[in-house]
Parts: structure tokens; C-alpha cells; sequence
């Protein structure tokens, strides 16, 4: 049986993410030629080639692509047992790894940082913000603890848990303050301004107004929606944003915020960790806080004007 460690697994899989020697050495804390030497070493105790060496990255060879996943579940497994043992204790401890979205992230974080903080003093608190698909994936593997994001992601092996419901609010040039808000019909035939592909807020801004989202003649695309907003400044077109991005974006901009007629467009931001994670428990109270601070931010926002009918 080979002789492999637990630190070769760690660099395999490291590099394997990263797929680039310098990357991966940072993400471990080591030097690039002490990774390098332990990679070589694995690969010598197995007999085979598991990367494929570029002048700027790394590839996997096909025994690597069956070797990683394998890799991963027995550091998934470790992590675990590591996880039982913190759950066990008074006090949560040690590292907690969170993901949150881009249209969450900015405005919720460092309020829910604080919080944490305050709560749990032991708390080695990484985040991570990218988009829903690859926040999922990294949970399934392992390298997540839990993620913040717009529910329902409707993945089984996932615990979901809504925390609250949040209003979109539609941003339009200043000079249109007093214009009476567009219906969902009327929208459509405006040029909407919405987030790149694959951002989830996208789709849900698209569901509300009924437009398909292979119609891009009269969108444009930013990637965030602090671009968004100063394009609505520029008088390039219109936007939606949720309700907690409004005092942090439009806070310094010359664009008016109003609320729609009738049926709101909302999302529900909700927490979700796997089934299987031994921290479900402390998790259900980290959920608790981060609807705590939700909730506050929705206070402290307060209600905008009613919009006139359109």
C-alpha cells in the first residue's frame, strides 16, 4: 500500500484547485519548491504522473482526474471528524468557511463579521463570495462550511434554511424621481441594465419582468451592481437592486430609488451546509445571526416612498 500523507493530499488538492504551482503554494502557506517536492514525492510513491506541467499551469492527467475526487473525500472526512469535535465543545471554535454571494456579500458582511465576532471570540471566520453554482460545488466538496445565498438551490444533499424575504427596488436616473414608477409590462421596453451570466439575481430580475434571457438587444450587462447603478447615473438605462444594496450604492449617486406597483419582485436569502456536516447544530445558530443582522439592515433602511401608479 502506498505510503501517502495527509500533507501530500492537502498539496495534491490544493493544486489541483488552483492549477498553478505559485497559487497553490500561497493557499498552503508554503513555498512554491517545498510544494513542488511534495507533489513529486506523491507522485513517486504512487508510480503514476498525476499533473501535467505547463509554462503556466498545471493540468491534471487522466489518473489525476480519477485520483482527485478520491482525494478529496477522505480530507472531506478528516474535516469532519475535526467538525464532530468542535460541536462537542461549549464554545464554538476553530475555522468556519462561508460563502456568500456578489448581491449579498458587500452589504451584509461586515455587519455579520461584527456580529460574530462579538458572539464567538474562538471564531476563525473565512469567507468566500462568487456566484451560487461554484458556492454549491465547494460546499459538496468540502471546502465550504456553509453558504448565503438566494433560496431555493433544490440540491438534496443540502440543509436549507430561509432567513428572510428581500424586496428588489427599481434605480432610474434622478431626473425620473417624479415619473410615475413603469409596470412590468412597460419595463420590459426600457433598457434594462442587469448582471452578467450566471449570477442568480439575474434570472430573478428577468422572472419578474417576463423577459427571456436570450433577448439581449435592449439589455446591457455589468458585472456588479455598483456598475449597474453608475450606469443609471450615466442615463444608459434602468436597473434593479435589492433592497439592502441601496444605501451603500446609491448613497453617493444621481439616481432615484423607487418601489413598484402592486406585486413586488423579492428574493428569499436563505443559509444552506450539508446534511452530513457534524456542525449542523452550530450552523442553525450562525443562520440565527445572519437573519438577525438581515433584519437589521432592513430596519435601518427604511421604508422608501410609495410609488405613484404608472
Amino acid at each position: 500500500m502506498a505510503n501517502l500523507t495527509l500533507k501530500q493530499l492537502r498539496y495534491f488538492d490544493a493544486l489541483a484547485l488552483h492549477k498553478h504551482f505559485g497559487r497553490a503554494a500561497s493557499a498552503c502557506s508554503i513555498t512554491q519548491p517545498a510544494l513542488s517536492l511534495q507533489i513529486k514525492e506523491l507522485e513517486a510513491e504512487l508510480g503514476v504522473t498525476l499533473f501535467e506541467r505547463g509554462p503556466r499551469q498545471v493540468r491534471l492527467t487522466h489518473v489525476g482526474e480519477e485520483f482527485a475526487p478520491r482525494a478529496r473525500e477522505i480530507l472531506r472526512a478528516l474535516d469532519e471528524l475535526g467538525d464532530l469535535a468542535r460541536a462537542s465543545k461549549d464554545h464554538f471554535v476553530g475555522r468556519l468557511r462561508i460563502g456568500v454571494i456578489p448581491t449579498i456579500a458587500p452589504y451584509l458582511l461586515p455587519s455579520l463579521i461584527r456580529r460574530l465576532s462579538e458572539l464567538y471570540p474562538g471564531l476563525d471566520i473565512h469567507m468566500r463570495e462568487t456566484l451560487t453554482s461554484r458556492l454549491i460545488a465547494e460546499l459538496s466538496e468540502g471546502r465550504l462550511d456553509a453558504a448565503i445565498v438566494a433560496l431555493p438551490v433544490s440540491e438534496p444533499s443540502l440543509t436549507e434554511v430561509a432567513l428572510f424575504n428581500e424586496d428588489f427596488v427599481l434605480i432610474r436616473p434622478s431626473e425620473d424621481a417624479g415619473s410615475p414608477v413603469p409596470s412590468r409590462e412597460k419595463l420590459r421596453e426600457m433598457r434594462l441594465l442587469l448582471l452578467e451570466e450566471g449570477h442568480c439575481f439575474r434570472d430573478q430580475a428577468l422572472s419578474f419582468c417576463k423577459v427571456q434571457s436570450a433577448l439581449p438587444r435592449e439589455m446591457l450587462d455589468g458585472s456588479s451592481l455598483s456598475t449597474l447603478v453608475q450606469m443609471v447615473a450615466a442615463g444608459i438605462g434602468v436597473t434593479l437592486i435589492p433592497e439592502m444594496a441601496v444605501p451603500v450604492e446609491t448613497r453617493a449617486t444621481a439616481v432615484s430609488v423607487s418601489r413598484f406597483v402592486g406585486a413586488q419582485p423579492a428574493r428569499t436569502v436563505g443559509m444552506v451546509w450539508r446534511n452530513s456536516s457534524p456542525l449542523a447544530e452550530r450552523l442553525t445558530e450562525i443562520a440565527g445571526v445572519v437573519r438577525e443582522c438581515g433584519l437589521m439592515m432592513a430596519a435601518e433602511a427604511g421604508r422608501l416612498p410609495d410609488p405613484a401608479p404608472g
